[in-house]
């Protein structure tokens, strides 16, 4: 049995990894920003017979992580499992994004993931044992879309915090696993659908990507294949440290990589229209 803090359940991911470990009989702390948002979570948990803390807590905030991290240390000492899942997105064009709207998604996508760890990470480590699960994504692997990039960046930085995270944790005895899905049926892209730019030159674009977001998430896999990956990584040892999922879409970043940004950026836009359609042009 081990104590798992998941972050970001009131949907989603989070919802499904809750659950996940709570089927394990995990001493689950299922945490979200709003606990109103939390009964979603508790009735399916309660359906299944499950034990699930739902836990007040915001991870762009130094205090709620810390005091959150320290109450549960101070119930069973250290934390077995963090899974770094909250997050946000907003579109935007880089020219005319409301930075208010651009630093947010960072503070909860990439700081809110350095203060869960900084938080937790001294106790694992003196424990010698733990595994820290970084939530990032495929947009944090290939070249964005226009007016997305604050979303794939943020998820880029988590990814390579997370090899950077892995080095400096060499012969400590915890772990580190960077989960890196595509599409998904969840709320982010329906969230991200309103775009943050006033009218104007990008406008186009930004309706465009976020029918591409929305469609995205609605034809996307089941989350609940994401948290059972979580899961299986948690339990072996041998899993590396980048999981891309669905699996499938570990060749898209192969081509991705093949060659410059030139080459490869007309394939990228296919792949987008795909989905969305053609571009609109200005």
């Amino acid at each position: 049995m081990s104590v798992v803090v998941v972050t970001g359940c009131s949907s989603g991911f989070g919802l499904e990894i809750a659950l996940a470990f709570g089927r394990r009989r995990d001493l689950v702390y299922a945490t979200m920003r709003d606990i109103s948002r939390g009964g979603g979570l508790q009735e399916r948990a309660q359906a299944e017979g499950l034990v699930i803390e739902v836990v007040a807590l915001d991870v762009t905030k130094d205090g709620s992580v810390t005091s959150t991290i320290k109450g549960i240390e101070s119930r069973h000492g250290a934390i077995d499992v963090i899974v770094n899942n909250a997050g946000i997105a907003h579109i935007g064009a880089i020219e005319t994004v409301d930075l208010s709207k651009a630093r947010e998604v960072f503070e909860t996508n990439y700081w809110g993931t350095i203060r869960m760890i900084q938080a937790a990470l001294p106790e694992m480590r003196a424990k010698g044992s733990g595994v820290i699960v970084n939530v990032a994504s495929i947009a944090g692997r290939i070249s964005p879309p226009p007016c997305s990039s604050w979303y794939a960046a943020s998820k880029h930085a988590v990814c390579v915090l997370s090899e950077a995270l892995a080095i400096e944790l060499e012969g400590t005895g915890v772990r580190v696993v960077s989960i890196e899905p595509g599409f998904y049926r969840t709320e982010i892209g329906n969230k991200a659908s309103n775009a943050t730019s006033p009218p104007g030159y990008y406008s186009s674009d930004e309706a465009w990507i976020a029918d591409f977001y929305a469609k995205g998430a609605g034809e996307g896999g089941d989350p609940s294949e994401v948290a059972s990956a979580i899961v299986k990584a948690v339990a072996d040892p041998r899993t590396p440290l980048h999981v891309v999922l669905p699996p499938s879409i570990d060749a898209l970043i192969l081509a991705g990589q093949a060659g410059s940004f030139e080459q490869t950026h007309a394939a990228r836009m296919a792949s987008f229209e795909d989905l969305a359609g053609p571009r609109p042009t200005h």
